[in-house]
């Protein structure tokens, strides 16, 4: 029996390995996903970004129905390969298991000590607190007698491999089979492993867990319980339970050894389709509700969630930033994670461009750029010259950058990180800065819009909540010059981190904690940005650098 066609695979790390071509049908990406070498779907397969590219190096492959050979870069996700090829896969191409996770925040309100779940001595006296995230989940492992925060564990949320935003997911839904296999990938796939190591972590056994306390937006509450979200994809965007809802770990389908099917898990209220408990959450954990001064809390990601509390009254909107400050959809861009650059400073005249890398890699080695350093680069390249109103390179500047930073092929101008030659070939086009000032123009719009209608300006509010993992690595002044925070000062805003996490954790202290969220979130009068005045108007504007 003759052998299958063979896949040469090399990695960055210059590790090989030798896989059979794929057989039925199936894509690349699915094939080395089933391999273990599972690749940015961040569109849900769909070919709409390039976080799954691959270096086609020889021999053929099929690529939307059209015969592709070496040398070639392509989407894995729309590449059959039924003959034997050798096959390059970049680092930023990969799902790596070492992001950087949200776990710092702050509590900026008192709460008691009385636990949500009542501790047995000598029995059930630790609980859990979760922070659901699109990307990324975070557990925190609680004694339940001290309050203490025992350990904490975090990781990719693993259903990334169905699409890296909350739309991608409730499509794949539509489909029985996927709803299944969503809520396994959050439950057993990622919140169990973390809940086990966290309790390796602490000397805990599970046996010892008396509850848990849940936040998340309201797609992935969803998809947590099994609950069918597609009807949050469709007009009117009618979420199946927006309440705080208490299931067992048994009708989870969270299963350990040890961990009894009974043990209560508390999901946190939501606020409407967009804006979900992990906003409700975050409104409680800053105490920004019982702010004297008019406050807002921005938490910037792919939805970009807003709430505005002023003279006592809670307005908020989502708006849909996109998933660039995500780095998808940008030519070297990627999610924050070792060897991604964060942090960028340009200068001209002399020219000089200073980097920093996360993992303290050096910049030759890099292998993407995150969201924080493209804020850097706007910020750096407008102030510098380099860019000008309307995002486009100026051309004096331009022609004035060293010949080797400068990148020109099929059409398009970019600045070239590392010089020709380097090993790295990072580099920002015009076309990854027009996707950037989509996403700034969502977010600078949607707070000028909160603000208009409560009728203050930004120079009223006493305090800006910056939320978030992206608000935790973001250079604030930059994001002001950006008009991504526009009219602010950097004395107004106070990065506060993972908000979430921090009001998970208060439920499961304070059992009071989720009456009071309960009448908070009915406090909140949604305003749809769409349906709003002057706001397309806004967002307009706000696609120019200032």
């Amino acid at each position: 029996m003759s052998r299958p066609p063979q896949l040469q695979i090399e990695l960055a790390s210059g590790e090989r390995r030798e896989l059979p071509a794929p057989s039925g049908g199936r894509s690349l990406a699915d094939a080395l996903a089933a391999h273990g070498l599972p690749l940015n779907t961040r569109c849900g397969q769909r070919g709409l970004c390039r976080g799954c590219e691959v270096e086609l190096r020889s021999g053929e492959l099929t690529v939307n129905g059209a015969i592709v050979t070496a040398p070639a870069t392509v989407q894995a996700c729309r590449a059959k390969a039924g003959a034997a090829a050798a096959i390059f896969i970049p680092a930023r191409s990969r799902i790596e298991h070492q992001p950087q996770v949200g776990e710092t925040f702050e509590i900026a309100i008192p709460c008691a000590h009385q636990p949500l779940f009542a501790p047995v001595a000598g029995g059930r006296d630790t609980a859990f607190a979760v922070d659901v995230g699109t990307t990324t989940v975070v557990v925190l492992l609680v004694d339940l007698v001290t309050g203490e925060v025992l350990s904490r564990a975090g990781a990719f949320n693993e259903q990334i491999r169905f699409g890296d935003n909350v739309i991608t997911r409730i499509e794949a839904a539509r489909r029985p089979e996927n709803l299944i296999a969503l809520q396994r990938a959050i439950v057993m796939e990622t919140i169990q492993p973390l809940l086990v190591n966290a309790c390796a972590r602490a000397g805990r056994s599970l046996e010892r867990i008396a509850g848990g306390t849940i936040a998340g937006n309201t797609t992935m509450l969803h998809l947590l319980v099994g609950e069918d979200p597609t009807p949050l994809g469709i007009a009117p965007f009618t979420p199946r339970f927006i309440e705080g809802m208490s299931f067992t770990a048994g009708q989870m389908a969270l299963i350990a050894d040890g961990l009894a099917p009974a043990t209560p898990v508390q999901l946190l209220p939501g606020i409407g389709a967009y804006i979900g408990a992990d906003i409700t959450a975050g409104v409680y954990a800053t105490g920004m509700a019982f702010d004297p001064a008019p406050s807002l809390l921005v938490d910037v990601g792919t939805n970009g969630e807003i709430v505005l509390q002023s003279g006592g009254k809670l307005t908020a909107c989502a708006t849909a930033a996109g998933p660039a400050f995500e780095g998808c959809g940008l030519r070297c861009g990627t999610r924050a994670r070792d060897g991604a650059v964060s942090d960028l400073d340009l200068k001209l005249n002399p020219f000089s461009l200073e980097a920093e890398v996360i993992g303290r890699i050096p910049l030759a080695r890099a292998n993407g750029i995150c969201g924080s350093a493209y804020v850097d680069f706007l910020a750096t390249a407008r102030s510098a010259g380099l860019l000008g109103y309307s995002g486009r390179f100026e051309k004096s500047a331009w022609e004035n950058l060293p010949a080797e930073n400068r990148f020109t092929a099929d059409n398009e101008q970019a600045l070239r990180l590392v010089a020709a030659g380097g090993s790295s070939e990072l580099r920002i086009s015009e076309v990854d800065v027009a996707l950037l000032l989509q996403a700034k123009a969502a977010i600078g719009a949607g707070i000028e819009t909160l603000l208009e209608t409560a009728g203050i300006q930004a120079a009223d509010l006493g305090r800006v909540y910056l939320a978030g993992g992206f608000g935790m690595h973001l250079n604030v002044p930059h994001a002001i010059a950006i008009g991504l925070l526009p009219g602010f000062r950097e004395e107004q805003v106070r990065v506060v981190g993972n908000t979430a996490l921090a009001g998970a954790l208060l439920a499961l202290v304070d059992r009071t904690t989720l009456a009071e969220m309960e009448n908070l979130r009915r406090q909140v009068a949604v305003v749809e940005l769409n349906l709003a005045d002057g706001f397309e108007d806004r967002y307009i504007e706000h696609l120019m650098l200032p």
